[in-house]
């Protein structure tokens, strides 16, 4: 009998033993199960400003946890090595939801304010998300998400309560640009005004020559974030060749500098890292 996942907008329908378009999800005995709870791929100890968020605790440190998988398959991606990568042919540790909240609380001396669920997509891994989250409040430390927004509304309801900031990936503002990554913007814009309900948010867009970054896509992308709010940042990432787009150029400064100057006639706070 087929189960299906509703976790995210593609919505798997599985065969027991079969697993699921994000490699961490997969059918046994008839239930939906996560693959990756509690196997990491990444631990580090990184400033907040990295995940990037530059208007939440600046200048704290936050312990990031990852795993591998990833809903989406785009082709520029920088973690391709774990956001591709399945169950096996990968290393990783276990790390239990009480092992993770315990290392947390141990760094708080030398910094740390909490967790950073980052690196693959964690929303994928949502139970192990959820349960460590629960902890990390129990024990006063925040929580921070960072993620590409493809979850389901019930699911992301559900978590919000216990998110206290997140950067979620706008990865552009066309559906076909989005179809071409596996997403769907619909579903992303929800996530955005949601997570602008219930905890800080700032949103991250890479700027891909001659896909997602003419000045008509990024004033209305900024355009929309400022109807939910103008106090949102947005960063506006300098792509590098990665993974299958290794025949592309950067993005010429000169441009990521004049389309943040486009953001800015409608958001407070845009970061570029390059003017």
């Amino acid at each position: 009998m087929k189960t299906r996942c509703e976790l995210c907008f593609h919505h798997c329908v599985l065969d027991v033993g079969q697993i699921g378009l994000c490699r961490a999800r997969a059918c046994q005995d008839g239930k939906i199960v996560s693959l990756n709870y509690g196997k990491l791929t990444s631990l580090a100890l990184d400033p907040i400003e990295k995940k990037p968020l530059r208007r939440f605790h600046p200048g704290s440190l936050i312990l990031s946890v990852g795993s591998f998988g990833c809903n989406l398959r785009c082709p520029f991606c920088q973690n391709h090595e774990i956001s591709i990568a399945g169950d096996s042919g990968i290393q990783t540790v276990e790390v239990s939801p009480e092992q993770l909240a315990a290392k947390a609380a141990e760094l708080v001396p030398q910094g740390n304010i909490g967790v950073a669920y980052t690196y693959n997509e964690p929303l994928i891994g949502y139970e192990y998300v959820q349960n460590c989250a629960a902890l990390v409040h129990e024990q006063g430390m925040i929580n921070v998400l960072v993620t590409n927004g493809t979850v389901e509304e019930e699911p992301w309801r559900a978590l919000l309560p216990l998110i206290d900031a997140s950067n979620i990936d706008l990865k552009g503002f066309t559906p076909a640009w989005y179809r071409q990554l596996g997403g769907n913007l619909e579903t992303v814009k929800r996530s955005i005004a949601l997570a602008a309900e219930r905890c800080h948010v700032e949103v991250t867009t890479l700027l891909i020559p001659g896909e997602n970054d003419s000045e008509e896509e990024i004033r209305e992308l900024a355009r929309w974030l400022a109807s939910i709010s103008s106090e949102i940042p947005l960063h506006l990432s300098r792509f590098f060749p990665r993974y299958r787009m290794l025949d592309r150029p950067p993005a010429p400064v000169e441009q990521v500098c004049r389309l943040a100057e486009t953001a800015r006639r409608y958001l407070s706070y845009v970061y570029t890292g390059n003017c």
